[in-house]
């Protein structure tokens, strides 16, 4: 797949933080969400990767039938999360947790590698990852990973690492979970707390949304409980966000720059919403904790159907293929997590 290069580089990022302030009990401040930027609006807002979707495509239903199987390619693993698919070699990444170690702790996390139809091997030991997407020019892996409380970039060709997110405001993320990157290299990521372990919470107990810009990172959202998947619509108007503690998928605007405006409740979900993807029509694909499902909805946030991988443990999903259509499930309980994949109606993105 060819990637429009990224306007902002993200790989050995020395991060030049936001000055507006987090609340502390002492303060007492209400949360907040981050107000739209002042700065000029640009023509044609970056959205979906390019290469991703079709120029003035047209789509039908993006479910053969309301009700979707999909069948195990391989089990056996850990906990498997973060699929991505990585077009330019055929082959599908995702993020194996293993339960937590050592004195805080924390999960360990190796990336394994699918090449289809079913070889597995191991692609990067010690990640620390979970939650995985592209940069905008397809060269790095962009990572949430929870062993430095970071975000991070490891470079397909060598795996060397580097940092596009160290902290906000000088202060430790909980553990990032999840992220969404824009054609122009802007970087949406989640912050809930599950992979903190018992290291120190610096974030005053607030799980939040933030975003990396030009170096710089910025709050979205501090108000979510438990925020875990995120996507961005293909024309880059949207973003939605699942509150996993809420059981609700919120949907922002978003601006032409990458800031936010006003947000919304997309869904009142019922099921715990994991991780995410977005085809070219703009439907969307939430992975449901609750229910083992992969629930479909419009951009409208009408129910279409639903896709089943399993019946427990569905923590996210991740186009891929070598023409986008087909959908990658991660599922099943700890130690029997799984890959399973069903062949959809409309291309989308590749995590």
């Amino acid at each position: 797949m060819t990637w429009r290069s990224t306007t902002a580089a993200l790989a050995g990022l020395c991060l030049a933080l936001s000055t507006a302030p987090i609340a502390t009990a002492a303060t007492a401040a209400p949360p907040r969400v981050a107000r739209v930027s002042a700065h000029a609006a640009l023509a044609n807002p970056p959205g979906a990767p390019a290469g991703v979707c079709p120029t003035g495509a047209v789509y039908g239903s993006p479910l053969p039938s309301s009700s979707v199987t999909a069948p195990r390619i391989q089990g056996g693993f850990n906990f498997l999360e973060g699929p991505v698919w990585i077009a330019d070699g055929g082959y599908l990444l995702v993020s194996d947790m293993a339960p937590g170690t050592g004195p805080y702790n924390v999960q360990p996390s190796t990336i394994r590698r699918l090449t289809p139809p079913a070889t597995f091997d191991t692609f990067l030991a010690n990640a620390g990852s979970n939650g995985l997407a592209l940069s905008a020019d397809g060269q790095q892996l962009i990572a949430a990973t929870h062993d430095q409380r970071s975000v991070s970039a490891y470079r397909l060709n060598d795996r060397a690492r580097s940092t596009v997110a160290a902290n906000y405001q000088g202060r430790a993320f909980n553990s990032p979970n999840d992220v969404a990157v824009r054609s122009d290299g802007v970087v949406y990521f989640t912050d809930p707390n599950f992979q903190r372990g018992n290291r120190p919470d610096q974030m005053n107990g607030r799980t939040s949304v933030f975003r990396v810009s030009g170096g710089q990172v910025s709050l979205v959202d501090d108000r979510l409980r438990q925020p875990n998947g995120i996507a961005l619509s293909p024309d880059g108007t949207a973003l939605y966000v699942g509150a996993y503690a809420e059981n609700k998928i919120y949907k922002y605007a978003v601006q032409a720059d990458g800031s936010i405006g006003a947000r919304s409740v997309f869904v009142n979900y019922i099921g715990g919403p994991d991780g995410a993807t977005i085809d070219c029509a703009g439907n969307v694909y939430w992975a449901s904790g609750g229910d083992s499902l992969v629930h479909v909805y419009s951009p409208a946030g009408v129910q279409l159907g639903t896709v089943r991988p399993g019946f427990t443990g569905t923590t996210n999903v991740a186009f891929g293929g070598p023409d986008r259509q087909t959908l990658y499930v991660t599922s099943g309980p700890w130690g029997d997590s799984g890959v399973y994949s069903v062949r959809l109606n409309v291309p989308g993105y590749p995590y």
